[in-house]
């Protein structure tokens, strides 16, 4: 399964700070949660390849 692969799955997810100072990203889809602790500095990084990948999304949308 690629990034481009269509799939007809229900999924949560939750993006918040934990207690230990790390940034929780977490999901649970059929039956299974994938929590995900990244550094505040590694959590920068993702959001900005979202952001880099929202202005791509943009750019193929107003071919």
């Amino acid at each position: 399964m690629g990034i481009n692969s269509e799939r007809d799955i229900e999924a949560n997810m939750q993006i918040g700070p934990t207690d230990h100072g790390m940034v929780r990203i977490f999901i649970e889809a059929g039956g299974t949660e994938i929590p995900m602790d990244f550094e505040p500095e590694e959590a920068e990084e993702i959001a900005e390849e979202i952001r880099a990948a929202v202005i791509a999304a943009r750019a193929i949308k107003t071919r």
